[in-house]
């Protein structure tokens, strides 16, 4: 190769690490800069509330006349509807990527995943209608006392949205893994079923697992969906059947202007997104941790 090429391709080779590495700082610093922005927005509310009654009061009541800021109330919530839609959308997810990964024809795969892309780019308001006006009825034929906003419907159909990222994501994975480990699992007499599940499926853990992760992420920070079919209503519960707020329902509450800027009550929006952003920083953490206990298991298998 002549020099001058050579030189090129080192220059070429070069800007596009740099190119990498500058795409990969911008998403550091906008989580560090989000990250600030909370923290510095909610250091003068735990200035006046402090962080146990913060945690520990069974009340969200922060425009009333007593305010009381439980912020357990908006988390069983959030907790709730995302239990609901990931109870839907891992195991639907997680089959159907397998479905299409070892068992599906081309064909139909190349069918299947443009709609599934069309599924995840619907509007979440779309679904959440969709929740309050056909969902909640189905459900009250029964549950004829369940009331019209609730946590199950909005929780269901928030799975189904959750699935083509879940089926996307693992399907990518699964075909990931080499043929010469399903190759393997058949010469010692495993059906595909038994080669998808017990041998491909735990090769392909690491990638599946971002998926979940993914999903309960999307589940967690949903707003739409939440705020149109399980209602506003601020409710310590973990039941389903009944109506709650979330934490985002809260924040776009809050948000709309109706509360005076800088006062306590519009900086509980950022001690809300405080709370939501360390939840989901809690769960990213966890399935890392299982990703490389995963890989190390795998290593000295």
């Amino acid at each position: 190769m002549p020099k001058r090429q050579r030189s090129w391709r080192n220059w070429w080779e070069t800007g596009i690490e740099w190119l990498l590495a500058g795409a990969a700082l911008v998403a550091v610093l906008t989580t560090l800069g989000i990250a600030a922005v909370l923290i510095g927005e909610s250091l003068p509310f735990f200035r006046v509330v402090s962080w146990r009654s913060f945690l520990t009061d069974t009340q969200w009541t922060p425009l009333f006349a007593e305010p009381r800021f439980g912020i357990g109330v908006l988390l069983s919530g959030t907790i709730t509807s995302s239990a609901v839609a990931l109870a839907v959308a891992i195991p639907c997810g997680t089959w159907l990527a397998l479905y299409l990964s070892e068992f599906a024809t081309g064909r139909f795969r190349e069918s299947v995943k443009p709609i599934l892309e069309l599924l995840a780019g619907v509007p979440t308001v779309v679904f959440g209608y969709f929740a309050l006006y056909t969902v909640t009825p189905l459900l009250q034929k029964l549950w004829p006392a369940l009331p019209g906003f609730n946590l199950l419907s909005a929780g269901l159909v928030m799975g189904v949205m959750i699935v083509p990222y879940v089926a996307s994501l693992s399907e990518d994975a699964l075909r990931a893994v080499p043929m010469s480990l399903r190759e393997g699992a058949y010469a010692l007499g495993a059906t595909r079923l038994q080669a998808a599940w017990q041998v491909v499926l735990p090769a392909a853990f690491s990638g599946v697992a971002a998926s979940y992760v993914l999903g309960v992420s999307r589940a967690i920070g949903e707003t739409m969906i939440v705020a149109i079919a399980a209602g506003q209503q601020p409710r310590l519960t973990f039941n389903p059947l009944e109506p709650a707020a979330t934490v985002t329902t809260y924040i776009v509450q809050v948000s709309k202007g109706d509360v005076p800027y800088g006062s306590l009550g519009y900086r509980t929006i950022f001690a809300a997104a405080l709370v939501l952003f360390i939840l989901t920083l809690v769960f990213n953490l966890a399935a890392d941790w299982v990703r490389r206990r995963q890989r190390v298991q795998g290593c000295v298998l």
